[in-house]
């Protein structure tokens, strides 16, 4: 697969750019919902030899005109680009509300950027977009135009499943809940978030026999509810070697805490990944959690001894979790690392 060209601005975009085939949006969680709109864009690109084109927005159009509105990110930017690439987008335009577009009406809008700077032949869009000076462009605004300047619309209905809207802020929604079941059914996929391993108190290793790997990330950076969760840890590839018994790309069992660790009156939250099984020095590593199910809510113990207990349990049932999911995904097993067999699962 050749690596997608990302172009950060109109001016990035090459003269020589044939035909293409583009879908917008901000796809800020690329859930299920949106993967619609790229499958349909690589779909339509693939049959008429168009370049399949994603058109996104970094920061987010409400951290711009609503900073205090601005939603937290379900995923990162640089996963966006990722997911997007594996789904078939070939190109990413990424437009900065601050730098491009302010202030165009909605035919400007589409001659500037889908017409002249991008020649598509087809756009994808959502039944809820919206686009130009004051949001004034809507889909069917989009479609009307395309008949001007001719390139075809497809809009694309909003995804509901079973009664359960699929967006973004439903999905935030559920994280804030701790409701990982529902956010990754939403997602398609595990939530998950990536970012360097730092030094934590050192009580997990020194005083419990529970070294856990922590990663601090910014309040704009959504995370599940306070609580322990199963999940999978993995070492994003890296130049520098891994000390220990692990390796990068592999996922390894992890029980998770989230939050502020309340038996010991810390106060900055932070994920802490207690990989089973596992030792490596990880400090200043990239590493990638993946949320699989809610174990238990944060609880404030009385002594050490219940804390203890309570991990006990938790790595307990942390393995039957990731057992099941591993087998549900049909996952070889040089591909995670799991000190029990899947059929044990049940």
């Amino acid at each position: 697969m050749e690596p997608v060209d990302i172009w950060y601005g109109i001016e990035d975009i090459p003269a020589d750019l044939g035909a293409t085939a583009v879908t917008i949006g901000v796809f800020d969680g690329l859930h299920r919902g949106h993967q619609q709109l790229i499958k349909a864009t690589v779909a339509h690109a693939k049959a008429e030899h168009l370049v399949p084109v994603m058109v996104t927005f970094d920061p987010h159009p409400v951290s711009v005109f609503l900073p205090e509105r601005a939603p937290v990110s379900v995923i990162s930017f640089e996963r966006r680009l990722q997911l997007a690439e594996q789904m078939g987008i070939q190109a990413v335009l990424v437009i900065d509300f601050t730098k491009e577009l302010v202030g165009l009406d909605a035919r400007q809008y589409v001659e500037t950027m889908v017409v002249n700077a991008l020649h598509a032949r087809h756009v994808v869009v959502g039944e809820n977009f919206s686009f130009g000076a004051d949001a004034a462009g809507t889909a069917q605004v989009m479609a009307q135009l395309g008949k001007e300047y001719g390139f075809s619309v497809d809009i694309i209905a909003l995804l509901n499943d079973g009664g359960v809207n699929i967006c973004s802020t439903n999905i935030r929604a559920a994280l804030a809940a701790g409701d990982i079941r529902s956010a990754n059914w939403a997602l398609g996929r595990h939530f998950t978030v990536t970012g360097p391993v730092v030094r934590g108190a050192g009580r997990g290793g020194r005083e419990l026999g529970f070294p856990t790997a922590n990663q601090y990330f910014p309040d704009t950076t959504a995370i599940p509810a306070d609580g322990v969760y199963a999940g999978w840890f993995i070492i994003e590839p890296c130049a520098a070697p891994v000390q220990g018994n692990m390796e990068p790309g592999r996922a390894y069992a992890a029980a998770i805490s989230v939050g502020t660790n309340p038996t010991f009156g810390d106060e900055e939250r932070s994920i802490e990944s207690f990989v089973l099984d596992r030792e490596a020095d990880l400090y200043g590593h990239e590493a990638t959690v993946k949320f699989v199910d809610h174990l238990r809510d944060m609880v404030k113990f009385n002594s050490v001894d219940e804390l203890l207990a309570a991990m006990a349990r938790d790595v307990s049932a942390a393995r039957k979790v990731l057992a099941r999911d591993a087998q549900e995904r049909g996952w070889a097993l040089d591909e995670y690392f799991l000190r029990v067999s899947p059929v044990e699962s049940s």
